[in-house]
């Protein structure tokens, strides 16, 4: 039997990181036509059951759109059984998907559905953890021996299970459980439970922002001698990439560029890129970061750079400048404040200050 483990899809997301507004809306659409090909390719595949681990909406307050798009693609597809756990994002959402034959939904207690020789239980969490739930689990799992035992949370695991929608792993283990199958975190994330189970998050299918980098997809399940393999299956349209370039004072902005060009040969053109520069510039170096970002933009579909670089000023340097850059660095170096905010005045005051002696 082939399930497909998956989560955070946030359908209907405003996709608004720093995307213009046209592409924000293609994102929109994108987003949603990855959850069709998603369910398209698992038909192909002979998957028979999707789990849904939460926050398969980012609001409320869902699109007609968006919600005939999710309605159709699930009931056109009547051969997978889908499970679907709300999550904090989508908590109060239900009419979307109201009176779907094949669609199975939890509530705030353990409930769990039978498909062939596996069980999939789920309970929707609100409020702190509480160590009584992993009782109730263990007994709710007892009632089906012999079976394969799936689990759907959705929320933040640790040992203890600390704050608002917490899981404690420690409670979970030695309960039966097979597969933790977890919504929540945006990137995939597998670790054991325990001697007979793991618990896995499948992480998002597409990345929103730049904080979401790196692959994105789901996790295949396949039962093969009475055991869950999974298998974490790279699904999105595009990737959110973040490319760190260390420069040093003794960079132009000519060599800066180079290296920023080299670092980006490999990235297919499809992809966003946050370029982030870090390191020290000479103050000589004055960087114009929208003659780079209009050099490059045009070979990838999004790019933006941030400038995180600290002006490298030594005072002797300006011991005896008499003019007026020098009694300004001077003046800030007398300061109280922090490094980090004197490099940053600095870098500000000596591009507004070029040109003048």
């Amino acid at each position: 039997m082939k399930l497909i483990h998956c989560a955070d899809l946030h359908l209907g997301s405003r996709m608004e990181s720093g995307l213009p507004p046209a592409k924000a809306q293609e994102r929109r659409m994108e987003l949603l036509h990855t959850f069709v090909n998603m369910v398209e390719r698992a038909s192909s595949e002979g998957v028979e059951a999707m789990l849904l681990c939460g926050d398969l909406f980012d609001t409320e307050q869902v699109s007609v759109r968006t919600k005939s798009v999710v309605r159709n693609t699930i009931e056109a597809h009547p051969e997978i059984m889908f499970y679907y756990l709300r999550g904090n994002h989508d908590r109060m959402e239900r009419t979307s998907t109201e009176r779907i034959q094949n669609l199975c939904t939890f509530n705030d207690g353990w409930t769990t559905y039978e498909q062939g020789d596996i069980t999939i239980t789920g309970m929707e969490l609100s409020g702190e953890w509480d160590p009584t739930w992993a009782d109730q689990l263990q007994e709710e799992l007892s009632d089906y021996p012999g079976k394969l035992h799936v689990v759907m949370l959705h929320g933040m695991v640790s040992e203890y299970g600390q704050g608002e929608e917490g899981i404690a792993l420690r409670d979970l283990c030695g309960r039966g459980i097979d597969y933790l199958a977890l919504g929540h975190v945006h990137s995939f994330r597998q670790e054991k439970l325990d001697e007979q189970g793991i618990w896995c998050y499948s992480g998002c299918l597409e990345g929103r922002g730049f904080d979401e980098c790196g692959t994105k997809g789901y996790v295949m399940l396949e039962t093969v001698a009475q055991h869950l393999v999974p298998t974490f299956v790279l699904v999105a349209k595009r990737t959110l990439r973040e490319v760190v370039i260390e420069v040093t004072e003794t960079y132009t902005e000519q060599e800066i560029m180079a290296q920023i060009q080299g670092q980006l040969t490999e990235i297919p053109s499809q992809d966003l890129i946050k370029i982030v520069l870090k390191g020290q510039v000479s103050p000589e170096c004055d960087l114009d970061l929208l003659w780079m970002k209009r050099k490059l933009e045009s070979d990838y579909y999004f790019l933006k750079i941030k400038d995180q670089t600290k002006v490298a000023v030594r005072a002797e340097d300006y011991q005896y400048d008499r003019s007026l850059k020098g009694e300004f660095v001077r003046l800030v170096q007398e300061t109280d404040l922090s490094e980090e905010d004197q490099s940053e005045i600095l870098k500000l005051g000596i591009q507004a200050l070029k040109g003048e002696a």
